[in-house]
């Protein structure tokens, strides 16, 4: 115990408290989120006034850290309220269809059939009633060519933005709000170029410039090789097979054609050494310019102009890392040590100032746990490492630390990725072990070289052997994805668990000696006791006919089309096929009833059914109103659904009932669409 008094003295000793104060700020942030309710802007404003005068009155005692970090709890829950007043928007309640107008903002994907764009100030047109909307993102079809600050004109079918699909899914209305984003829509017809794009625009160079890379690489590759080309250059993966996505996460390997970290890392730093050895071989410029500081200066730049390829800083997990990167150069132009907690704590506050709802989003949390268990780990005291002596045991020793390296990453980040995922890779070191040498021997090199190449027409080699690299280790990731069938969970968490994970990671940045390793080992029992969550035995889809029912041979619909969207998520999410037919079921044309050993349950379909099945059966489910003499215990109606969306139900032997949670709690918060 006295290593643990001495650890956390020497921690408060040289300030480490400063790398916690993200953690409090993520915490005030999900703390904001869970409310069910708006807080008043007086409230927010009152808090933070009080504390500041609390950091006035201990400025100089030893209570000051603990006020600060009140005050970054505090921060982080204000944030959204902030970020909600400056850029959330107005959200579309109802369909809209007609002729409008609007400008292009951004093209978030493009392929030989359709694109996704985001346009901004649809203008209706004709006898069209105008949108109380600022932005919508559309699909549209693939001609013609579009540029951003295009002005187009069509047929416009607009429809609300989707909630979440299950309690605690994805939150579609959450993110599109502070996006600015109030709808989603297509364009059903007419679809044309009113006025191009005028006048210099940077966005718009840099945009065209991302996907005519994207295509000089569709002209060489085909299939998966160049969908995975195109997001590990331009960050463009809409194009990536399901089937290939599912191999990769499988064996480990999804982090590759993402960009972040591993790409900007060997990107920036292999330009870092080249101008460096470059620079340095020349003896008239070595002793005369600061070498190393150019060299840094230099992998900046690379490393800025990657993250534009990747999308710009909307690429959440390339900002963060081109973020890291520029505190490591800056570093070295300071003349200080670059990988520490502080600078991830620095990069981590940027991210969170700017895009505060990024941090419940996976992309933010894995890299976020993964370069905090990293750095954490290579922190610990070790005995210093003697030089290696031949090019096997400096092989021997890459290989090693590649290992390692993934090792710890995949534990680092394996409750977020169980959380969003429900998947694990548990072979997932042998997998970068394998791939990660051609990754950062052909495949990056390779790209940077054919983009280099592309003004003037002879990438082709180049782009070539990029592909080669990526059918290599596509081929690698199926070998480790077969080795590792049967071996994969299926856990299922609560936010809770996110929360003591989160918690488990701020211990083992703030203590700097071995003693860290305690955060993690506590958090995994009280993962399994308080983080697990339960499988539903009946789930109800809020827009669709769908309700699928836990029976003796598995879960399958009572109702509805299998298939459909909210199947689908529902299938992915528990890892189970939901087939059409039940043995539990019988359906006539006014009501289908299921019934098990534990319950009995009616979807009706008409009114003429509530006579009969009302006093029989445990639940109803109904799309239309339930009368006042429906006797039954529980009943699901039209109203039920509109507000609270998809319905998660599980029979509780105790009780007697089902407990039922909803994926929308409630809607009083902005970003939800009120029912109409």
């Amino acid at each position: 115990m006295a290593s643990l008094r001495d650890g956390l003295s020497t921690a408060i000793a040289t300030r480490r408290l400063f790398v916690l104060l993200p953690f409090a700020m993520i915490f005030g942030l999900a703390a904001y989120a869970q409310l069910p309710f708006e807080p008043l802007p007086q409230a927010l404003i009152g808090v933070a006034l009080a504390l500041c005068v609390a950091v006035a009155m201990v400025w100089r005692f030893r209570a000051l850290p603990v006020v600060a970090l009140l005050g970054a709890f505090w921060a982080g829950f204000c944030l959204l309220p902030i970020h909600s007043a400056l850029f959330g928007t107005q959200m579309l309640a109802f369909p809209a269809y007609g002729e409008f107008e609007a400008r292009v903002d951004e093209i978030i994907s493009a392929n030989a059939e359709e694109r996704r764009i985001v346009v901004s100030g649809p203008v209706p047109m004709g006898t069209t009633r105008p949108v109380a909307i600022t932005k919508a993102r559309l699909l549209v079809p693939a001609e013609p060519a579009l540029e951003l600050g295009d002005t187009i004109s069509g047929r416009f079918r607009l429809a609300p933005v989707p909630g979440p699909v299950l309690p605690g899914g994805y939150d579609g209305q959450f993110h599109s709000y502070f996006s600015g984003i109030g709808a989603y829509g297509s364009v059903i017809g007419d679809f044309t170029l009113v006025t191009p794009a005028s006048g210099f625009d940077a966005s718009r160079m840099i945009e065209s410039l991302r996907f005519s890379i994207g295509a000089r690489i569709d002209a060489v590759l085909d299939g998966d090789t160049a969908a995975i080309g195109r997001a590990m250059v331009m960050g463009d993966q809409s194009a990536l097979s399901d089937e290939t996505r599912d191999i990769l996460a499988e064996s480990g390997l999804a982090h590759i054609y993402s960009i972040s970290g591993l790409h900007l890392s060997i990107v920036a730093g292999g330009v870092f050494w080249l101008l460096r050895l470059g620079l340095a071989s020349v003896p008239a410029l070595g002793t005369r310019l600061p070498v190393k500081k150019l060299a840094a200066i230099g992998g900046l730049v690379a490393a800025a102009g990657y993250l534009m390829l990747a999308g710009g800083p909307a690429n959440v997990p390339a900002l963060r890392s081109t973020i890291m990167l520029a505190l490591i150069f800056g570093a070295v132009l300071a003349g200080r040590r670059a990988l520490t907690m502080r600078n991830v704590a620095f990069a981590a506050l940027a991210i969170i100032l700017i895009d505060p709802a990024s941090i419940f989003r996976p992309s933010f949390q894995l890299s976020f746990a993964a370069v905090v268990g990293l750095i954490g780990y290579f922190e610990l005291p070790r005995r210093p490492v003697k030089g290696q002596s031949g090019w096997l045991l400096r092989m021997g020793s890459t290989v090693w630390v590649t290992a390692l390296t993934s090792f710890i990453a995949g534990l680092a980040t394996l409750l977020f990725s169980a959380y969003h995922f429900q998947q694990t890779a548990p072979l997932g070191v042998i997998g970068n072990v394998l791939v990660l040498p051609v990754v950062s021997l052909v495949i990056m090199p390779f790209a940077v070289i054919s983009v280099l190449l592309m003004p003037f027409g002879i990438e082709g080699a180049a782009v070539s052997v990029m592909g080669w690299g990526i059918d290599r280790m596509v081929g690698g990731g199926v070998l480790v994805a077969g080795w590792s069938e049967g071996l994969t969970g299926n856990p299922l968490l609560t936010p809770v668990a996110i929360l003591i994970g989160v918690a488990a990671l701020a211990w083992f940045a703030f203590v700097g000696n071995w003693w860290r390793m305690l955060g993690p080992v506590v958090a995994l029992p009280l993962i399994l006791l308080l983080g697990l969550d339960q499988r539903p035995d009946i789930l109800v889809a809020d827009t669709t006919q769908a309700v699928a029912l836990r029976g003796a041979e598995g879960v399958g619909l009572v109702t509805g089309r299998a298939g459909s969207f909210a199947v689908e998520v529902w299938s992915q999410h528990y890892q189970e096929t939901i087939g059409e037919g039940l043995a539990e079921a019988r359906c006539d044309s006014i009501a289908c009833v299921a019934t098990t050993p534990e319950f009995s349950i009616a979807v009706i379909k008409s009114a003429a059914a509530f006579a009969e099945d009302c006093p029989t059966h445990d639940l109803v489910i109904s799309r239309i109103r339930v009368p006042t003499t429906c006797t039954v215990a529980q009943y699901i109606d039209a109203a039920a659904l509109r507000t609270g969306g998809v319905h998660w139900l599980r029979w509780d032997e105790t009780a007697g009932q089902f407990e039922i949670r909803t994926a929308v709690p409630n809607t009083t918060r902005p970003w939800r669409v009120l029912p109409r």
